[in-house]
């Protein structure tokens, strides 16, 4: 054992330069910690030049702005009522320099309850499948609300709160894209030609010249519709509301429109009407565009017993052109769907129809338009659902044979269909 006056001495010097390392280190440890719990609460919010252009996205902007007014409300018929929300969105959008405002939204939903009809969750699974799809080949965020934002706006009434809200939830889209839960997209390649409306703050699908010389309430169908992201699109949607079931005027509003529209067989306002008279009546028609030169959505059944025939013809087009023949991921598939464009272009009558609204068919409820059975609807929007997943499934290597039979798949072989 060795003795400790035989140990080696060590200088005052090294003794105090060791002591200072001790509690330097002591402080560093403790350090360490009070800016660990701390920064758990305050989280520091990365510069540009220390994340990437993607991740920068994922977080907030310290600076104030409009979610922090204790006042914002993101109802309908809020008191005070949103204003200035173009400059808000503007302030917004400086804040979080990695958003462009050029995005899409799509909005869509359900009753809140399971449905009535046996099959109806089953269908309104595979109609938001259908949406999905659509939206991820296209980088489309997708809002799914089955809850009443209002609870006196039901039924079709819903939609506006819905609208309304995801506005405010996203500052960031420039149009919010509402579709129907009955309606299916049968073109997952196409996109409306935002271009186009430019000069407008809302598309929907009808005919012009016979909303104005017929004044036919069926003449627009307000199940899809874009609008932008706008005060304008704030105080429409505040006007179009004010006909529904939560304002007083809505027993009055009922009787106004039974009298314009003279093929209205039901006395309630509703939605689809109210928009119309707008649309005729108010300065809001100025800036709705009325969709026609290619389906914006059309009516199932004038479309699903051409389906064949649309097949056949995309087909033989695939058999002319190689490109599209080609095996891709699906990430890549915009460059094709421009491929796609450039084959039809002057040939409008032969695209496929970008939306199938199954209107009158109510999946959920069964409480179908007499004019039909539930049989006929639910056949139809198998086959057409089969037919959109085809072109979704092309890009992982399969395919239904038969559009009848979704269950079933094969796979596709080297260079199809040449």
């Amino acid at each position: 054992m060795v003795s400790p006056d035989a140990m080696p001495k060590r200088s005052n010097a090294a003794l105090l330069l060791s002591a200072v390392f001790r509690l330097s280190g002591s402080a560093l440890v403790a350090f360490m910690f009070i800016w660990t719990i701390w920064s758990s609460f305050n989280p520091i919010l990365p510069t540009p030049s220390q994340t990437s252009h993607t991740n920068l996205g994922r977080h907030d902007s310290p600076g104030r702005n409009f979610y922090d007014d204790p006042s914002l409300s993101y109802s309908l018929g809020s008191s005070p009522p949103m204003k200035g929300w173009d400059e808000k969105r503007r302030e917004w959008l400086r804040q979080h320099p990695s958003f462009a405002p050029s995005r899409i939204v799509m909005v869509t939903g359900s009753q809140p309850g399971p449905c009535k009809n046996p099959i109806g969750d089953h269908l309104l699974l595979k109609l938001f499948k259908n949406k999905v799809d659509y939206c991820r080949r296209h980088g489309i965020d997708i809002f799914y609300n089955n809850a009443l934002l209002h609870p006196q706006m039901f039924s079709f009434w819903a939609k506006a709160a819905a609208v309304r809200a995801a506005m405010l939830a996203h500052p960031e889209a420039e149009w919010i894209w509402w579709v129907d839960s009955d309606a299916a997209f049968t073109d997952m390649d196409f996109l409306p030609p935002l271009p186009r409306y430019h000069r407008h703050n809302m598309v929907v699908h009808g005919w012009a010249h016979l909303l104005r010389e017929k004044h036919t309430w069926t003449g627009i169908n307000a199940g899809v519709f874009l609008l932008r992201n706008s005060q304008w699109a704030l105080d429409f949607l505040e006007v179009w509301a004010s006909m529904g079931p939560q304002s007083p005027d809505y027993a009055k509003w009922g009787q106004t429109l039974r009298s314009f529209f003279e093929d209205k067989m039901f006395p309630e306002s509703d939605d689809q009407s109210g928009l119309i008279y707008l649309y005729l009546k108010e300065k809001w028609g100025e800036k709705i565009y009325v969709e026609d030169e290619y389906y914006f959505q059309g009516y199932w059944l004038g479309i699903v017993p051409t389906i064949e025939n649309i097949t056949a013809r995309y087909t033989e087009m695939e058999r002319n052109v190689g490109a599209l023949r080609r095996r891709h991921a699906e990430k890549v598939g915009d460059g094709y769907a421009r491929v796609w464009e450039e084959q039809l272009k002057g040939k409008e009558g032969l695209r496929r129809p970008l939306v199938t609204h199954f209107t009158g068919c109510q999946p959920c409820t069964g409480n179908h338009n007499p004019m039909y059975s539930s049989e006929s609807c639910s056949d139809a929007m198998t086959k057409a659902l089969a037919f959109a997943d085809n072109q979704v499934l092309r890009n992982y290597g399969f395919m239904h044979p038969d559009l009848h039979d979704p269950s079933t798949v094969i796979p596709l072989p080297f260079d199809y269909p040449a």
